[in-house]
């Protein structure tokens, strides 16, 4: 009998957005191949998921700049990391989101 796998929901609360790293280029402009050691961890992700906004003294909930598909630029040490089903995400508060990244 197969092993059923669970499926995960992940609604960040407040004002914090979860993230999936981008994946790093593998050469460099002058085509070194980079080994996995000699990488640094990607500061560029796609949106996967947003909470509903920071809750505002008057009782309002402040819109977030970001949304689900979105791809960000963050700081290197940003963030919490999670692992969920396998998968590597960053949750952080938006405002440690430095640009959105326009195609």
């Amino acid at each position: 009998m197969a092993k059923k796998e669970k499926k995960f929901v992940i609604e960040p609360l407040e004002d914090r957005v979860l993230i999936r790293r981008l994946d790093v280029e593998d050469t460099t402009p002058g085509g070194i191949v980079l080994p996995d050691t000699a990488k640094e961890k990607p500061q560029r992700g796609e949106v996967v998921s947003v909470g509903p906004g920071k809750l505002l003294d008057s009782g309002e909930r402040a819109p977030l700049s970001v949304k689900k598909g979105d791809e960000v630029l963050f700081g290197k040490y940003s963030g919490s990391d999670v692992k969920i089903a396998d998968e590597e995400f960053l949750i952080m508060r938006e405002s440690d989101i430095l640009a959105r990244v326009e195609n």
